[in-house]
């Protein structure tokens, strides 16, 4: 399995970037959608609309694409791992990308959490407050992708 990864290291580095994309669209269109069902009336066809678009969106879409680049994402590890070694694993780069990478996962966590209480009526947060945190996703795609691109500055 090891030599499969390492051979085919650029095509899982293509697919896991993808993958990561179409997570990050997702992930900062989510929040656009909540910020305006926040001003639809519950039970209301407006209100039932963005329920199906908040649903499709997430299943269709997030979560596959989250899979998808956790899936590629460790192959990328296993495959770094056999050419260079485990310490990287312990770089202050790798540590900040996981670091960004573990948040992306709790804000999917949390995402979809209010994804079930919008569909149960029983939204809590502001539209300010998804307006205010729709660009959380990106940030950490910033820390991600710097600390991966200037990991030989040292």
């Amino acid at each position: 399995m090891t030599d499969f990864l390492v051979e085919h290291f650029n095509l899982i580095r293509g697919l896991h970037i993808l993958a990561v994309i179409a997570w990050m669209a997702g992930m900062l269109y989510l929040p656009r959608l909540y910020v305006y069902h926040t001003g639809a009336t519950l039970g209301s066809e407006m209100d039932a609309t963005f329920k199906v678009m908040e649903r499709r969106l997430l299943r269709g879409i997030i979560n596959p694409a989250m899979i998808a680049a956790l899936v590629f994402g460790l192959g990328l590890i296993m495959a770094d791992g056999a050419i260079r070694g485990w310490d990287f694993l312990l770089k202050p780069w790798m540590l900040a990308k996981l670091a960004g990478v573990f948040f992306l996962f709790g804000w999917h966590g949390f995402l979809s959490k209010a994804r079930k209480a919008f569909e149960a009526g029983q939204n809590t947060c502001s539209e300010k407050f998804w307006r205010a945190t729709n660009e959380l996703p990106f940030v950490a795609a910033i820390v991600i992708v710097l600390s991966v691109t200037t990991k030989y500055l040292n």
